[in-house]
């Protein structure tokens, strides 16, 4: 039998919840939100600001996961060390 657990779009691959994944997706619907703004909202079409706010949020959903993924990589969590173990009589 497995030890793995089932992991969600909301939890990393050892099970805990990922406050980055749920800020990455916050901040995706955030960018959708704003750009249908943008594009159906006749006064907000004539204005750029609208476009930065939206490109904003798009890095802002998906850099920091990005360049998490890296430094783990680069950087990895060192294992922790086992603890002894008593000797059998």
């Amino acid at each position: 039998m497995s030890n793995q657990t089932n992991a969600g779009y909301l939890t990393d691959h050892t099970g805990q919840p990922s406050s980055m994944r749920l800020m990455s997706i916050v901040a995706l619907l955030a960018a959708i939100t704003f750009g249908l703004i943008v594009l159906l909202h006749p006064a907000a079409a004539n204005n750029a600001n609208g476009l930065y706010l939206t490109t904003s949020f798009l890095l802002a959903a998906f850099a920091p996961k990005a360049l998490q993924k890296f430094a783990e990589a680069k950087f990895p969590q060192p294992t922790p060390p086992k603890p002894p173990t008593a000797p059998t009589p």
